[in-house]
Formats: C-alpha cells, sequence, structure tokens
C-alpha cells in the first residue's frame, strides 16, 4: 500500500500542483491591483502610487515567475507519471493548454519585460498599457486552465472512440461546459481575497512598526475596502457554484456535508467527525434542517446521503469535509474582517487600532489557505474518477513502480524547499525593505520618456 504507484502520484501530484497554486492565487490579484496603482499615479501625479508600484512590481514579478517553474513542471507529471490520462484525453485538454499558452502566457512574458524594465525607455501610456495587458493576461491564462479544469468535473462536447480514447465534438460545449462559469468567477475572486489580505497584511505590519505610513494607508485602505465588498460576494458565487455541483456531483456534496442517509430536511453538521467505516458522523453539531435549506431552498427538501453510491464511488469523506470547513470558517474571518474595517472606518480609527492591525496580520495568508483548502475540496471530491463519470484515475496512471514515483517525491520535496524557500525569503526581504519614497516626479521628460538614472 504504501508503494502504490496511482497513491504516490496522487501525492506526488497533488504537492506539486499546491505549490504551483499559491503563485497565480496571488499574481491574478496582484496585477490587476498593480494596473489600479499605476492608473492612480498617471490620474493624480501622487508619487506614493506609483512607489508602491516600483515596489509591488518587484513582488509579482518574483512570484510569477516561482509560478512558471512549478507550472512546467506539472505538464512533465502527465507524461511521466500519468500517460493513461495523457493518452485517454489530451484530444480535449491539449488544445485547451495550448490556447492558454498562445494566448495568455506569451502576452503576460512579453508585456512583463515592459514592465520590469520599461521605465526610462517607454512612455507613460506605453508602460501602463503593458501592466494593463499583463493583467488581463492572468485573467486570460486563468480562463483557459479551470475551462480545462472543470471540464474533467462537468465533461460535456464529446465522444469516446477507439475504445477509451475521448475526441471533442463541440468546443464551445466543451469550454463553456456546466461547470465552468461558476468555478472561474469563484477562483478569480478567491485570486482577489488572497492579493488583498496580503497587501492588508503588509500595511498592517508597517501601521504597528510606524513605517511608510504613507504608502501603507494607502495600501490598507484598499486592501480594506475590497474586505468590505468581495467576501460577500464571494458568498454569492460559492452558493451558485455549490448548486451546480449539487446538480452534477451530488457525491461531492454529500461528503462536504457529512451527509450518509438520505434524508429531508437535513441539517447542518458545523463540525463532526466522518466515520468511513461504520458510515456515520460521530460528534456532530448540528443546525436542523439548514443544508436542506441551502442546498434545495426548501426547509424539507431532500439532500442525498453517501450511501446512495458504491463505496467504491465515493470520495474520501474526511478530507473533503474538513477542508470545505476551513475554507468557509477563512471566508467567515473574512467577511468579519470587512465589517471590523468598515465600523473602524466611520468612527475613524483605521489606521491607529492596533489589535485589529495584529488581526490583519494574522490573516495575511488566509487567502492561500483557502485557496488550497478548497481545491482539495474540488479535486479530491471528484475522486475515484479523474473525468467525473467517465475515467477512473486508475486507468489514467502510467505503469510505473512505485519506487521510482517515491525518489521522485522525495526530490521535489527538497528541491521545493530551497528553492521556493528562497524566493519567499527574498520577497519577505523586499517587503521589510518597503517602498522607496520618490523625492520628485521628474521620471518622465517632456517627450514622455524616462530621463536615465532616475528610476
Amino acid at each position: 500500500m504504501i508503494l502504490d504507484p496511482v497513491i504516490l502520484a496522487r501525492i506526488q501530484f497533488a504537492f506539486t500542483i499546491s505549490f504551483h497554486i499559491i503563485f497565480p492565487a496571488f499574481t491574478i490579484g496582484l496585477a490587476s491591483w498593480l494596473t489600479v496603482l499605476e492608473g492612480m499615479w498617471l490620474k493624480t501625479g501622487n508619487t506614493i502610487y506609483k512607489d508602491l508600484y516600483q515596489m509591488w512590481v518587484k513582488i509579482f514579478a518574483l512570484a510569477f515567475g516561482m509560478g512558471v517553474v512549478s507550472g512546467v513542471v506539472l505538464s512533465y507529471q502527465l507524461g511521466t507519471n500519468w500517460s493513461g490520462f495523457s493518452d485517454k484525453i489530451g484530444n480535449v485538454l491539449g488544445p485547451l493548454l495550448g490556447f492558454e499558452v498562445l494566448t495568455a502566457f506569451f502576452l503576460e512574458a512579453s508585456f512583463l519585460g515592459i514592465m520590469l524594465f520599461g521605465w526610462g525607455r517607454v512612455s507613460r501610456k506605453m508602460h501602463f498599457t503593458a501592466t494593463l495587458i499583463v493583467a488581463t493576461g492572468t485573467i486570460i491564462s486563468a480562463f483557459w486552465i479551470l475551462a480545462a479544469n472543470s471540464w474533467m468535473h462537468t465533461p460535456a462536447g464529446f465522444e469516446i472512440r477507439e475504445g477509451n480514447i475521448l475526441y471533442p465534438t463541440n468546443w464551445l460545449a466543451v469550454i463553456f461546459n456546466p461547470s465552468f462559469p461558476y468555478r472561474f468567477c469563484h477562483m478569480i475572486t478567491a485570486a482577489y481575497l488572497t492579493s488583498s489580505f496580503s497587501v492588508g497584511g503588509v500595511a498592517a505590519w508597517y501601521l504597528l512598526k510606524k513605517k511608510h505610513l504613507p504608502h501603507a494607508k494607502i495600501m490598507f485602505s484598499m486592501a480594506m475596502m475590497m474586505a468590505v465588498f468581495i467576501p460577500p460576494l464571494q458568498v454569492v458565487l460559492g452558493d451558485l457554484h455549490g448548486l451546480n455541483t449539487l446538480k452534477h456531483q451530488p457525491v461531492k456534496v454529500a461528503a462536504m456535508e457529512g451527509a450518509w442517509e438520505t434524508e429531508k430536511g437535513a441539517p447542518l453538521r458545523l463540525f463532526g467527525w466522518p466515520d468511513s467505516v461504520n458510515e456515520k458522523t460521530l460528534y456532530s453539531l448540528e443546525i436542523p434542517k439548514l443544508t436542506s435549506l441551502i442546498l434545495t431552498h426548501s426547509w424539507d427538501g431532500e439532500v442525498k446521503g453517501l450511501k446512495a453510491w458504491p463505496k467504491e464511488n465515493r470520495p474520501p469523506v474526511g478530507m473533503v469535509f474538513w477542508c470545505f470547513r476551513i475554507m468557509v470558517g477563512i471566508g467567515g474571518l473574512m467577511i468579519l474582517t470587512g465589517i471590523l474595517a468598515a465600523i473602524l472606518f466611520m468612527r475613524k480609527r483605521l489606521f491607529d487600532t492596533r489589535w485589529f492591525q495584529r488581526w490583519c496580520i494574522a490573516l495575511t495568508p488566509a487567502g492561500f489557505i483557502a485557496v488550497l483548502a478548497g481545491w482539495f475540496v474540488t479535486e479530491m471530491g471528484r475522486q475515484p474518477y479523474v473525468v467525473y463519470g467517465v475515467i477512473r484515475t486508475s486507468e489514467a496512471s502510467s505503469p510505473v513502480l512505485g519506487e521510482h514515483i517515491l525518489i521522485s517525491l522525495m526530490a521535489f520535496v527538497a528541491v521545493y524547499t530551497f528553492v521556493f524557500g528562497a524566493g519567499v525569503y527574498y520577497i519577505c526581504r523586499l517587503v521589510r525593505k518597503g517602498p522607496i519614497a520618490s523625492q520628485k516626479d521628474s521620471t518622465y521628460g517632456s517627450h514622455g520618456l524616462e530621463k536615465p538614472g532616475l528610476v
């Protein structure tokens, strides 16, 4: 069991993709925020916005680079550990991933150079356009990746030929599959929350230490504005996503709720301990009928339990159950943060309330944790299928020895710990250094070009 190649391949892919997803989750929102910063600088002439841009664009570039490196590894794993997956599904997913490279990655990589090295070489408008294009590219990239991943959950627009090979028959149905719109909006919003709480945590640390106060106040106010409006929107999007999941993957919802029996007026289990052996949730703390109300919009609506499916078709209940609660719990903390920020703003105490600053510092990694927990729910809830209802995970693995996968997994752990540990350390150094205040906004000459040596 320890050297089961399918389990080890799943662990290895989960490890590498978990490292990867935290970087896009950060850079998607950060790229949009950089666009806002540069736009505000061009509109107001306030050099504080420019200082913040020049600080955070370095962090963006580093996170973007680590995201690219970790993403390349995943494509190789599809060939080494999941050759069955590539063989059976490559006709559908291959073009989608190719579209992502052609329409997004090349776009981001090209204009990222202007973002980083264009000061003093291009006009203000050209530089702002480059930032806007990179921000758009991150969203386009997310579009294609989530279209591909959503198709694996709600496959559509394909047919099976030559035994068990999938071929696309309708590309619009493949791309805009039933779960894609909900998952795309939910993930983009999660990325914005991840970035805003990261920026808010850094700003709170500056305020607490009384460093870079003009810059910290702008960062903090913008981050808290996001905290006020975006978490409630995410609740609405999450509810729509949950209803879509109930329609297309009801067994995943049953695992998320820890529901074993099909029942009307199903309670909401706040906490408990799913026991897969005895098929019950122990020590359950419940709110009567609330799950039925949330999922069916009726107090007496019927919710299917896990026993409605054979054991071999159920996902790992405990992991899905607890990761879902971590995600929802963090979402609740984000909503609370927005409420507290609004109250402190109205009392004119937003920038000098030390306990709230400590609170925001503690929530700096909240978005990353919520994103990881949400993806664990999504991917483990799909098991035992790699394409839901069509191809099982065991059919998609490569005929390799478990010992070889274990060795490569240990190598990944060692290399990732060193490389990404160094990257995170450097990001922390940039944060500690903080923005460098401009003495005078004379970086552009009369022809719109930066003067050399004043960057």
